[in-house]
């Protein structure tokens, strides 16, 4: 395994009931890489996301973080689910920034990026503090750290969800389509912290609708259809040559967005 190599996907399958997701999915994720997952909704791109982050148990295949394989081990052939110590060992590498903002509704955005340092890294509250207040600065939310979710906008709350969980160094973050759920006019405020992390050397997999900000911050493209890896290449060659009549007809929903289209 290359040095450099944080995630890798091997031959990931995942089922529910009958109908198979994903059909085997094969991808890497370098240090310092953003890697960005684009296909049509029900393409299995959330799936593979939370078999990463162990919100989904995957049916076969494997998930290395740092060469590790995440919530399993293979012993005499057979599968076994790591225990609940070790998997909640490797979460806290992982962060997830979701749809949702999840903040509690009860705790100031400061005390919200708090929480899990306090609880989950058994950081001291002061230092807890010091922390968040970095973050939030990070992400422009400096004078609003006291203030309670209901007190700020969607982009706003979507950024204080993005500084929880940044501020627990995870080594790999992930983002699952986190501006679907604003208004248009909020969604370049979490764009725009998420294109200042992507070029600090942050290690992103991204699921975003978002093509141009995709074009524009990713190294790497997966386009998924079906629940399998369809095309995959550098922003140029899967924006400039789509090899299939799936992929073409999927960009061409964003018509007049690119040349090639």
């Amino acid at each position: 395994m290359a040095d450099d190599v944080l995630l890798r996907a091997q031959g990931v399958r995942k089922s529910f009931g009958a109908v198979e997701v994903l059909k085997g999915i094969d991808l890497e994720v370098r240090q310092g890489q953003v890697v960005s997952l684009i296909g049509a909704s029900g393409s299995g791109k959330t799936t593979f996301l939370r078999c990463v982050n162990l919100l989904e148990e995957h049916d076969g295949g494997e998930i290395l973080l740092d060469g590790d394989p995440v919530g399993y081990r293979v012993e005499g052939g057979r599968r076994r689910r790591l225990s609940e110590t070790a998997i909640s060992a490797q979460r806290a590498r992982i962060g997830m920034v979701f749809q949702q903002f999840n903040l509690f509704p009860h705790l100031t955005a400061e005390e919200n990026v708090m929480l899990g340092l306090t609880k989950v890294l058994n950081k001291p509250k002061a230092e807890a503090r010091e922390i968040a207040t970095h973050w939030l600065g990070r992400v422009g939310l400096a004078e609003r750290r006291g203030h309670y979710p209901y007190q700020l906008s969607g982009g706003q709350q979507q950024r204080v969800a993005i500084a929880r969980a940044v501020a627990m160094e995870p080594r790999l973050l992930l983002f699952d389509e986190v501006t679907s759920a604003l208004d248009p006019e909020l969604v370049s405020e979490v764009l725009g912290v998420m294109q200042g992390l992507a070029e600090s050397g942050m290690t992103m997999l991204v699921v975003s609708h978002e093509m141009l900000f995709v074009r524009e911050v990713s190294h790497h493209v997966v386009f998924m259809d079906q629940g399998r890896v369809a095309q995959a290449g550098t922003p140029e060659a899967v924006f400039g040559n789509p090899e299939s009549e799936r992929l073409r007809s999927f960009l061409g929903r964003f018509h007049g967005m690119f040349g090639m289209v």
